[in-house]
């Protein structure tokens, strides 16, 4: 069967904004609906946030879910009931497991942990939530800079459940069918994206092409249906893109 490709454009997303927060995004989410739009495979949000500088989301909670936060600019403090905090900043892959069940929060405030002078500079990240394996599993958190990794160029595995993936993943989620994927790709830099059942794309920053897709900008995403190893290519700046990887979809049944 031949692949399917549904682009999705940065414009057309969903889009909330307040006097502290700009977010947009790629499904239904919060007061916007749409139940032709509520997911793809196995990732049921992908939020393109901007937090003002001495704010942020006030404790929350959440059950049943693998929460996975990537930052672009900036520093984003996280705070949760199991005793975990820190500061995320471009390149640190982190992941929380909510599990049975935990609370949390996350602002732009990492002064508050670092000791260094307020700033006013926003945050910008990508909060992306996909659906675990397991219900009822023991809350979790993980994180691992891999600034190294991303220099080499190519795929970089920031997470993953896949047993395939072993030790390749930087941090692991509770999603044995799902993986993250991401890579700086340079000006004309080309990489195939995966072979898999559904594979979902988000470019973060700059521009890339996409094999029987076209130019993609920043913003944009591609759910792609059957996945065979389209040849994605870094535009004039390149580019940073979030790739899913996933062998199976949420069952609406």
């Amino acid at each position: 069967m031949a692949s399917r490709l549904d682009i999705r454009r940065a414009n057309e997303r969903f889009h909330t904004r307040t006097g502290w927060l700009d977010s947009h995004h790629s499904f239904s989410f919060s007061h916007h609906w749409d139940p032709a739009n509520t997911h793809f495979g196995l990732l049921l949000v992908s939020n393109d946030d901007v937090v003002a500088p001495g704010t942020g989301f006030e404790t929350h909670p959440h059950q049943d879910m693998e929460i996975i936060t990537w930052v672009l600019d900036g520093a984003l403090v996280h705070q949760d009931s199991e005793g975990h905090n820190g500061v995320i900043y471009p390149g640190l892959a982190q992941r929380m497991s909510a599990g049975t069940g935990i609370l949390h929060s996350e602002k732009n405030d990492s002064w508050t942990l670092t000791g260094e002078p307020a700033h006013h500079d926003p945050v910008h990240f990508i909060q992306m939530w996909a659906i675990p394996d397991e219900s009822g599993i023991r809350p979790g958190y993980e994180q691992l800079d891999i600034n190294a990794e991303l220099a080499l160029g190519g795929w970089t595995t920031l997470a993953s459940g896949m047993p395939e993936h072993g030790n390749q993943r930087a941090i692991g989620i509770r999603q044995k069918h799902a993986a993250l994927h991401v890579a700086r790709l340079r000006p004309a830099e080309t990489r195939e994206i995966v072979t898999a059942p559904f594979a979902h794309l988000f470019v973060a920053r700059g521009s890339a092409e996409l094999e029987a897709a076209g130019t993609l900008a920043t913003g944009d995403a591609v759910r792609v249906t059957g996945a065979e190893g389209q040849r994605l290519t870094g535009g004039p700046d390149g580019a940073e893109v979030l790739m899913w990887e996933m062998n199976a979809a949420i069952s609406l049944a």
